[in-house]
């Protein structure tokens, strides 16, 4: 994922050459590759109309409901007072035509916005190749991530993976001391360790990525296997693992001080119980520590990836790499 800020129209063709250079790379054709332009150009004019200027991210994504590339607009402007109304072709508040929201909502395969008066407004956009009128119903979304390196790094020190297994899946979030190359090269290292052997339990995982990881600066980690009943939790270091209720009320998981590959001196699992359809966050200390989403009224239930941009819009610290990755515990299947 790369972010951007928009400031001014100057930067508004630059959004849109990134954009279409993430669809390309991802083997889009010429006329699904116009879509992202168009959807780039709305969202990155928005942002300077109605935001008083923001960030666009932009990536890919691959899950069960498909792959392709995503883009998240986000201001801290004045917000919308009624996203519906807005999102209809003819409302404007700036003298404009009133199209914007209408167009990236007809290039859209998925959308999801956030948006509060005096908050600020986040704006999730979806898009695969062929048309979405020609697109089949997809699945609920099981997860969602927000992944970048820090200002003027090349590469992300944080790395994060999720894995299916019966009855539910496993999350890890991984952030190498450090920033830069070398941090990156500890957070994949854990990431191989954690793709051959995440059918086995947290702690387990855990250790054997303290063994692979030796040769390496090292790495915090944490490790949360959820099922539709409870999530086992194992964590080394200070990568915050969360379980966020429906009313938007948070409890923090229990990890352990130490550095993967290094100092470890005790790796133990916790086992917390599921009530309703809770999200499970793992982030990295990219993200400040005082963030609520009982903040953020209706939050918790919108799409995973819209969750990860609000909160690393919000709370992400600037001097470091930063990974929030989400995903709603009721998606078991």
């Amino acid at each position: 994922m790369q972010a951007m800020s928009v400031r001014d129209s100057s930067q508004v063709a630059e959004a849109r050459r990134r954009a279409v250079a993430v669809a390309q790379g991802m083997g889009f054709g010429e006329e699904d590759a116009g879509r992202v332009a168009i959807v780039a150009t709305e969202l990155a004019t928005n942002l300077i109309k109605h935001g008083a200027g923001g960030e666009l991210l932009i990536g890919t994504y691959d899950d069960r409901t498909g792959s392709g590339v995503e883009c998240l607009a986000l201001d801290k402007g004045p917000g919308m007072a009624d996203v519906e109304a807005s999102s209809r072709d003819g409302h404007s508040t700036t003298g404009s035509p009133g199209t914007g929201l209408g167009a990236i909502a007809r290039g859209a395969h998925a959308l999801d916005i956030y948006s509060r008066p005096g908050l600020g407004t986040a704006i999730l956009v979806r898009l695969q190749q062929g048309r979405p009128a020609d697109a089949l119903p997809s699945p609920e979304p099981v997860s969602g991530a927000v992944n970048l390196p820090k200002t003027g790094e090349d590469v992300c020190g944080d790395a994060w993976c999720r894995k299916a297994q019966e009855g539910g899946f496993k999350l890890m979030v991984a952030d190498g001391l450090g920033h830069g190359p070398f941090a990156a090269e500890a957070a994949h290292a854990a990431v191989r360790v954690f793709i051959a052997e995440h059918r086995d339990r947290p702690g387990a995982v855990l250790e054997r990525m303290h063994a692979a990881l030796r040769p390496t600066r090292g790495a915090a980690i944490s490790i949360a296997e959820v099922s539709d009943r409870q999530v086992v939790f194992a964590g080394i270091g200070n990568v915050a693992g969360v379980l966020v209720a429906e009313d938007g009320t948070s409890r923090r998981m229990v990890s352990h001080n130490g550095t993967v590959g290094h100092v470890a001196k005790r790796v133990q699992e916790f086992t917390y119980p599921l009530e309703g359809t809770p999200l499970v966050i793992l982030c990295s200390d990219g993200l400040g520590t005082s963030w609520s989403l009982d903040a953020y009224p209706g939050l918790v239930q919108r799409h995973p990836t819209l969750v990860a941009g609000v909160l690393y819009r919000d709370f992400n610290r600037g001097r470091d790499d930063v990974t929030v990755l989400v995903a709603r515990a009721e998606a078991t299947a």
